[in-house]
């Protein structure tokens, strides 16, 4: 397969075919749910995948009737044993790409090369300042004025694909971890699905695969 290979330009009589992939609520996914239940949208999720057997998310997607799926990565699995499990499956529901909504995996060069250009991300943070897994400790503890977050193509390295938008929060005197990851979050709810929107119907341009358009509608 060709690397980056952008999904086809979906509409809403025949909607891109999305697995969300989740580790723990899945407040993310549940804010794609609702705007995907609320608006006319090119993309539906089909399938909600985890790698944590009762995770809170489960049961919110449940609660939209979308089927759910939960691969474990066990003592005696090999990594890509366990990506070939969750390739299978996807392939099973005609999975047409991946968002990734606070899956705390990293997934392999193998995988990712199977999906590149069809596997998104949200991180809390502005990229390329505080990649990984504390993004919210790792500003504060920087002393950083502004945060926010990203919406990203993932490719084989951290937090590292190609940016497509961003949404800029100021950092207040006497925030602590968790009062900044809650006003990110509201953040995050709402431009992740805008920008899905606009994966979904083909307005994302990449340009020499360095650079991001967004056309209007």
């Amino acid at each position: 397969m060709n690397k980056f290979q952008l999904p086809r330009a979906a509409t809403p009589k025949d909607p891109l075919r999305l697995a969300v992939f989740i580790s723990g609520s899945g407040s993310g996914m549940e804010a794609l749910l609702s705007h995907q239940q609320s608006s006319i949208c090119s993309h539906s999720t089909k399938l909600v995948v985890s790698n944590i057997e009762g995770a809170r998310g489960l049961q919110r997607a449940k609660n939209f009737a979308v089927r759910t799926e939960v691969v474990e990565l066990t003592s005696d699995m090999e990594r890509t044993k366990h990506e070939d499990l969750i390739h299978e499956i996807l392939e099973l529901h005609e999975i047409e790409a991946i968002i990734l909504s606070g899956y705390m995996r990293i997934l392999s060069p193998t995988f990712v090369e199977k999906w590149e250009g069809r596997i998104l991300n949200i991180h809390p943070s502005l990229l390329p300042n505080f990649p990984g897994a504390h993004a919210h400790k790792d500003a504060l503890k920087a002393g950083a004025k502004k945060s926010g977050c990203t919406v990203h193509f993932v490719d084989s390295g951290v937090d590292s694909g190609l940016i497509i938008a961003q949404s800029e929060a100021n950092i207040l005197p006497g925030d602590t971890v968790e009062s900044l990851q809650n006003r990110i979050k509201k953040l995050e709810h709402r431009l992740y699905p805008t920008i899905i929107d606009a994966f979904s119907e083909g307005r994302i341009e990449i340009i020499e695969k360095s650079k991001v358009i967004i056309h209007d509608h």
